[in-house]
């Protein structure tokens, strides 16, 4: 199949590709016109329907796989499809792992990594509670190495979670080293916790969409819950241990206005809201380079980054 990330301008493309969106808006005239988002393992591409009486336009709903037969058109520095016909694809014409991002990196050794910071974790409350999701519960295990840490902001892709996790750890970890007054126990079972909440704030692939529960209480309130619920069946859980590792959770997005309930008060707090943003901002420049493709000039203001991007000159 012609996946996304080699679509280029004044390409053809006949393939299937899964509907993640489909929404019907209207031109300036007040036409109706389709807006669609279609998905493949390598990203997702917006798709135009510009004439929906056409006899060429199929009937399909959203989180169908559909056959598209589109052009592709440069749109705001973004690739785009400029779809002819569609319809809804027949079993037999797709894959489905050929649908779901994945994280380039093998998810086997680094969750034997992330184990790896687990077993080096001394203070015995601390590393029974992360054995006891980590290691003892199967179901979380793999589900953690599945999901995703993101809907489409950054590591939103197979193992995109465990991925972000693993990262921020090492982040944690260098910081501990160099700033002796940190505790690195403590930092680091808040970075390897620190979203976990996404694992119920966002639905599994193929959706990858908020959950109710993501949408009235998001991924910070759930995931203090999740560890507050799992050390009150740790008979003898200090406490001030306990209220010192929510806190570190509840204040990993640094500011109120980011999503976070509480500013960083403790420096082990600190420390993971600058890896937790240190690793999102680059990958999410990251992705949006790669997406990008050959181009090598200036590739738009990012909404996200808050700033126009280009390549580094090689």
């Amino acid at each position: 199949m012609r996946y996304i990330e080699t679509f280029r301008e004044g390409i053809h493309t006949s393939d299937v590709y899964l509907c993640k969106n489909r929404q019907i808006q209207l031109t300036k005239t007040g036409k109706e016109y389709g807006n669609l988002i279609l998905q493949d393992k390598t990203g997702t591409i917006e798709a135009k329907i510009w004439d929906l009486s056409s006899p060429g336009v199929g009937e399909f709903e959203t989180m169908d796989y559909v056959h598209v037969e589109a052009d592709v058109t440069l749109f705001q520095n973004a690739y785009q499809l400029n779809v002819r016909r569609i319809r809804k694809a027949r079993e037999g014409e797709y894959v489905e792992a050929d649908y779901l991002p994945v994280s380039k990196k093998d998810i086997a050794k680094m969750y034997e990594e992330l184990l790896g910071f687990i077993r080096s974790v001394k203070n015995p409350w601390l590393n029974q509670l992360l054995s006891g999701y980590f290691v003892e519960d199967k179901e979380f295990a793999r589900a953690f190495q599945f999901h995703s840490a993101a809907k489409t902001v950054h590591h939103g892709f197979v193992g995109g979670l465990l991925e972000h996790t693993l990262s921020v750890v090492k982040l944690c970890d260098y910081y501990a080293g160099y700033y002796s007054s940190l505790n690195r126990d403590l930092l680091l079972t808040a970075a390897i916790f620190h979203d976990i909440g996404k694992m119920q704030e966002l639905s599994r692939f193929p959706e990858n969409d908020y959950t109710d529960d993501g949408q009235l209480l998001g991924h910070i309130m759930i995931g203090t819950e999740m560890i507050s619920a799992r050390i009150r069946e740790i008979p003898g859980f200090p406490a001030r241990l306990a209220s010192e590792l929510k806190h570190c959770i509840l204040a990993h997005h640094g500011e109120l206005e980011y999503g976070s309930p509480k500013k960083p008060a403790l420096l082990e707090a600190l420390a993971l809201n600058f890896a937790d943003n240190t690793d999102a901002k680059m990958e999410t420049m990251i992705e949006a380079l790669y997406a990008g493709g050959a181009n090598k000039g200036w590739l738009g203001y990012n909404r996200l980054l808050e700033t126009n991007i280009r390549k580094t000159t090689e």
